[in-house]
């Protein structure tokens, strides 16, 4: 039963820490202006190359571990859904991400006008949340207009199982 409530306690905790946000794509500046960021993740030099250089990408972000087992079993690639990473503490988010971000927004936003509110608060609330309000605003203008135009108002880009699709 202890064990129980210390897993839950973390998880909570884990959701609790701010996103690492990067509004460049540079390693160095990664490795000296996110120095708490590269010690939390548990990052050493080959690991920060390889998320730098898009090896460890996800759909919203680059995964300092994929298989961690934050999701499901250790040892396993990463079950969650793209818009877990958004809460997930292994997450980093780079400016090559932002079209996908911007599409997830988008996503977002089309379930909202789907679903009554409070389904719509109870399964993307903190998702939302989190993208729209912690996440996004850290990327320059410049960025999120040149993701803009790469997105599209509907889930063709968006890897989605079928029952998750908005009209």
């Amino acid at each position: 039963m202890e064990s129980i409530i210390e897993d839950g306690q973390t998880a909570v905790l884990r959701k609790s820490l701010p996103p690492v946000v990067l509004s460049t794509d540079r390693a160095a500046e990664l490795a000296e202006g996110f120095p708490d960021a590269v010690k939390r993740l548990g990052l050493d030099s080959a690991a920060l190359a390889e998320l730098m250089g898009g090896e460890r990408d996800v759909f919203t972000a680059a995964c300092s571990d994929q298989l961690a087992g934050v999701h499901g079993p250790a040892g396993l690639p990463c079950p969650a859904r793209p818009w877990v990473c958004l809460l997930c503490p292994l997450a980093v988010f780079l400016p090559r991400h932002a079209p996908n971000l911007l599409r997830l927004d988008a996503f977002f936003s089309r379930q909202f006008r789907q679903m009554p509110t409070e389904n719509f608060l109870r399964v993307f609330g903190p998702y939302a949340d989190r993208l729209s309000n912690e996440i996004l605003p850290k990327f320059s203008e410049e960025t999120k207009s040149k993701g803009r135009l790469e997105v599209a108002d509907d889930d063709s880009d968006l890897p989605l199982r079928p029952e998750e699709g908005t009209i």
